[in-house]
């Protein structure tokens, strides 16, 4: 594991190479299979590496470094940096950015989707990523519906699409909001950090970007995520329908809206977190104990 070197000890940042000068070398050309688009600008990633707050000292968890333009921000910022990299072609430049940060980076050679963060850095940990957008939602929703909880993640500091950081943050009857968005605010705060412009990127992608930071809170009680998982699958699965409709499956949702007071005439997108909250607060209470 990297060794801390303790609050305020942070020594000098070496003197790196440009980043584009690290691709030329390595010949690392943005892979479209891996959803890889470089983040170049220094500044930038500097900003990025910011959001989380004082990282000196502190574990970080980093997927996809690609070239290491993030990964180098993180460890100027101080941190203890472990990153998960399955583009094996990348893995000479972050060895060389190891060897300039002795004792700080550690990186692992594997895919994000299967490896096991909390055991591999066996201590609370911020997690800091220009996430693949073809696994982002896959990790988000991994890390979001982690148990128990709070996680073993202090926060997550993230790059999504555009569209998919909207979801994210997005407020009941807003266009953008759905599971995603209930699933991230249930028991976190989320909000949206930044946006960055797609010629931010080598190759610039389709579409925009959004950083989103996101905090855990603690977990109403008597909630289970198997069951909000499921009541927000079926919700927003037919989220044009009227309830009574869209849950007609599963089991206990009528009684429930009856409990919450919740109209089953009304649509998924109309329902605040609190009030899928509410609904799945009774749903557990009466597989818990059954009426008569």
């Amino acid at each position: 594991m990297p060794g801390a070197p303790g609050r305020g000890l942070t020594a000098p940042s070496p003197a790196l190479p440009p980043l584009r000068d690290v691709i030329r070398t390595h010949s690392l050309q943005a892979s479209k299979a891996l959803g890889q688009n470089f983040l170049l600008d220094e500044q930038l990633l500097g900003r990025i590496a910011r959001i989380p707050g004082d990282l000196d000292g502190a574990a970080v968890f980093e997927v996809g470094p690609g070239p290491g333009g993030l990964t180098r921000a993180l460890l100027r910022a101080g941190a203890d940096v472990t990153a998960v990299e399955r583009d094996r072609r990348c893995l000479p430049a972050l060895a060389e950015l190891g060897a300039a940060f002795p004792d700080k980076l550690r990186v692992v050679e594997d895919d994000a989707l299967r490896f096991d963060a909390a055991a591999a850095i066996g201590a609370p940990a911020h997690i800091v990523a220009n996430l693949p957008y073809n696994v982002g939602t896959a990790l988000l929703v991994r890390w979001l519906t982690a148990d128990p909880w709070p996680s073993w993640w202090l926060s997550l500091t993230l790059m999504f699409q555009a569209e998919v950081a909207e979801r994210i943050v997005a407020h009941a009857g807003d266009e953008a909001y759905g599971r995603l968005s209930v699933l991230a605010q249930w028991r976190s705060d989320a909000r949206l950090a930044m946006r960055v412009h797609r010629s931010a990127f080598t190759p610039p992608p389709k579409v925009m970007s959004a950083v989103v930071h996101i905090v855990p809170a603690a977990q109403p009680t008597a909630v289970s995520m198997a069951t909000m998982e499921r009541l927000t699958a079926a919700a927003f699965g037919q989220r044009r329908k009227m309830l009574r409709q869209s849950l007609k499956g599963v089991a206990g949702a009528d009684r429930a809206m009856e409990v919450a007071g919740i109209d089953p005439t009304r649509r998924a997108e109309t329902l605040s977190v609190a009030d899928f909250v509410a609904l799945a607060r009774v749903m557990d209470g009466e597989v818990a104990t059954p009426s008569a």
